[in-house]
C-alpha cells in the first residue's frame, strides 16, 4: 500500500463558494423618435415653426408678379401657391411625435389657433415690409404698406383699414388652421376608423 507523504500538496475545500461575476452595466441607449411613413417625427415646438416657414414661403411667393413667371410655369405656381397656404396645419400636426395611446390631446386643440397667431403676424409683417396682395394675383403694386401709412404717400392708407382688411384672412387662418389640425389628428389616431360587415369576414378601414 501506498502511504502519502507528508510533504505532499493536500486538496483544498474552501468554505466561502466563488464569487458570481459581475454582469457589465448595459449601454444606455438613447431612445428616437418614432419614424412616419416618409419622414422622422419631430417635437411640438419646431412642427409649429417649420408650418410658420411654410407659410413664410408662401407669402413670399406670393409677392413675385405673374408676368414674372414664364410660359406654362404659371399654372405649376398656381397649384404650389394653393399647396403652401393650405398645407402648414396638416404639415404640423403630422410632424408631432406622440405616443400611440395619444390621439387628440389639449397640446394639439391649441396647435392650430397658436400657428395660425404667428401666421397671421408673418402676414402682417409681409405686408408691411413689402405690401398687399390678393389671393393669387400677385402683388397690388401699391408698395410697402408701412410706406403707405406715412404721410404724402403715393397711395395713402390709414391704420384702421390696414387692419379692416387683415381681418378677414386672420379670421379665414384662425378657424381653417383650428380644424385642419384636429381633421388630421383624428385621421392619424384612428378615429376614423370603422368596421365593415360585421361578423368573421369584417375588414376595417
Amino acid at each position: 500500500m501506498r502511504e502519502t507523504s507528508p510533504l505532499s500538496p493536500q486538496p483544498t475545500i474552501s468554505d466561502t463558494p466563488p464569487a458570481a461575476a459581475t454582469p457589465a452595466p448595459a449601454a444606455h441607449l438613447r431612445k428616437k423618435p418614432a419614424k412616419g411613413r416618409i419622414f422622422r417625427r419631430t417635437g411640438y415646438t419646431r412642427a409649429i415653426v417649420e408650418g410658420v416657414v411654410i407659410f413664410l414661403a408662401f407669402r413670399l411667393l406670393e409677392m413675385v408678379p405673374l408676368n414674372f413667371w414664364p410660359g406654362a410655369t404659371i399654372i405649376i405656381i398656381f397649384f404650389l401657391l394653393l399647396f403652401l397656404r393650405f398645407f402648414p396645419p396638416v404639415w404640423a400636426a403630422t410632424r408631432v411625435f406622440s405616443t400611440k395611446r395619444e390621439k387628440m390631446s389639449r397640446r394639439f386643440w391649441k396647435m392650430g389657433p397658436i400657428l395660425a397667431g404667428l401666421c397671421i403676424l408673418v402676414d402682417l409683417a409681409v405686408a408691411l415690409g413689402l405690401g398687399q396682395t390678393g389671393f393669387l394675383v400677385g402683388p397690388d403694386g401699391n408698395g410697402p404698406v408701412l410706406a403707405r401709412l406715412l404721410p404724402g404717400a403715393a397711395h395713402p392708407l390709414s391704420v384702421g383699414a390696414f387692419l379692416l382688411g387683415e381681418l378677414g384672412p386672420a379670421i379665414f387662418l384662425l378657424v381653417y388652421f383650428t380644424i385642419a389640425v384636429v381633421c388630421t389628428r383624428l385621421a392619424n389616431g384612428g378615429f376614423l376608423r370603422f368596421t365593415m360587415p360585421a361578423g368573421n369576414g369584417r375588414v376595417t378601414l
